[in-house]
C-alpha cells in the first residue's frame, strides 16, 4: 500500500497510508454524489466536501469542506525521493548560470548583479552570424554576477550571468 505525505495549508502535514492518517486508523463512510461533491461521515460526524481545483500535474488541489476551504499538496515516495536527491519543484524552477550557447558580440545587458528574474525573462541580447538573439532566463533567480558586457565578444560556453 501506498504511503503519501499530504501537507494542508502549507502548515499541516500528514501520512497518509490506506485508511491512516498518523499511524491512527480512521472509520469513514464516503458517499460520492457526484465529480466535485461527497459526503463523508465519521465519528459520528458529517461533513460535506467539494473539491473545487486540481492540479495533477502539482500534485495539488483545492477542497472545500463545510464551506472552509483548504489548500492541499500531495507526495508520494517518489516525491520524497526526489527531493532528497535535490530535485525537488523549487530546484527545478531554479535558474543555473546563463551560458553563451554559440560565440557572438553582446549587443545588450539587461540585468545587473541584485536583479530578480523570472523564467524566460530578457536578460541578454547576443549577436550571432549577422542575427541578434535574445537570450532568456532559464529558471527563476535573482543576478549574482555579470560578466558580460556590451560591446564584449564571447565564445560558445562563456559563463553571461551567474544566479545566486
Amino acid at each position: 500500500m501506498s504511503q503519501y505525505s499530504v501537507t494542508v495549508n502549507g502548515t499541516q502535514v500528514y501520512t497518509v497510508e490506506g485508511n491512516t492518517i498518523n499511524g491512527q486508523e480512521i472509520l469513514a463512510d464516503v458517499l460520492r454524489l457526484d465529480n466535485r461533491f461527497y459526503h463523508i461521515l465519521t465519528n459520528g460526524k458529517g461533513y460535506s466536501i467539494e473539491v473545487a481545483a486540481i492540479d495533477r500535474t502539482a500534485k495539488t488541489m483545492t477542497i472545500k469542506v463545510n464551506g472552509h476551504a483548504y489548500e492541499i499538496a500531495v507526495k508520494d515516495k517518489f516525491d520524497a525521493l526526489m527531493e532528497q536527491m535535490g530535485f525537488g519543484k523549487d530546484a527545478l524552477s531554479k535558474a543555473a548560470d546563463l551560458k553563451a550557447p554559440m560565440p557572438g558580440l553582446v549587443i545588450d545587458v539587461r540585468v545587473q548583479p541584485g536583479d530578480t528574474v523570472k523564467k524566460g525573462d530578457p536578460v541578454i541580447v547576443l549577436e550571432a552570424m549577422k542575427m541578434e538573439n535574445v537570450l532568456k532566463s532559464p529558471g527563476d533567480g535573482k543576478v549574482k554576477s555579470v560578466a558580460a558586457t556590451k560591446g564584449m565578444s564571447v565564445e560558445k560556453g562563456f559563463i553571461l550571468i551567474s544566479f545566486e
